[in-house]
């Protein structure tokens, strides 16, 4: 009997803590790092941030999503790091540097002129489809799914080549904790979704 105590001491704290990291990771929050330089300068490359997975998607909001079938050269198991743009419905369009969704300029204040323009192209959703051949065609972002760029449009691999991210397959809402990188930084990734 002491012993079956004994064991029981050091087992069911281990069980407990093994299912509050469970059930924290799947309907809490996560930790994730950041891979490649799609989201610099507000993200960078092997940087750490908190993923919130109770938290409403908003346009501009930084996501965390399982690209596999989503970009077709993604691998299982990767997760891409962007920026909200288009919600379902949403028209967007990118016109000399500037991102207009249904017919109103948003604010980039996020990125640098250079960011914004370098990169970025003139195109519509339905120009960007018929380019890349994707299956939904239409000039609006469809239903259940949304548009997303990354922050360092030169660089990024994002929705202007292969289309949308399923709403089942975002993970999570990103936000930078208070002890990591700039303030404004901090603003640009926690503070822009409305």
């Amino acid at each position: 009997m002491k012993m079956l105590r004994s064991i029981l001491s050091w087992v069911v704290p281990v069980l407990v803590a093994a299912v509050l990291v469970f059930l924290i990771r799947t309907y809490g929050l996560e930790v994730v790092k950041v891979s490649g330089g799609s989201m610099e300068p507000n993200l960078a490359d092997s940087e750490r941030m908190m993923v919130l997975k109770p938290l409403t998607v908003k346009r501009l909001s930084v996501i965390v999503f399982d690209a596999y079938g989503e970009d077709p050269n993604a691998a299982k198991n990767t997760n891409y790091v962007k920026r909200v743009i288009g919600m379902p419905g949403d028209k967007v369009v990118s016109k000399n540097g500037y991102i207009y969704v249904n017919n109103r300029k948003i604010n980039q204040s996020f990125i640098s002129k250079s960011e914004r323009t370098t990169g970025t192209g003139n195109w519509t959703l339905s120009s960007l489809a018929k380019e890349h051949h994707w299956a939904y065609q239409g000039n609006a972002v469809p239903k259940g799914h949304y548009f997303v760029l990354g922050d360092h449009r030169s660089i990024s691999e994002d929705g202007r080549a292969w289309g949308y991210v399923d709403a089942q397959k975002i993970m999570g809402v990103v936000k930078v904790p208070f002890w990591q990188g700039t303030k404004q930084h901090r603003v640009n990734v926690n503070d822009m979704a409305s």
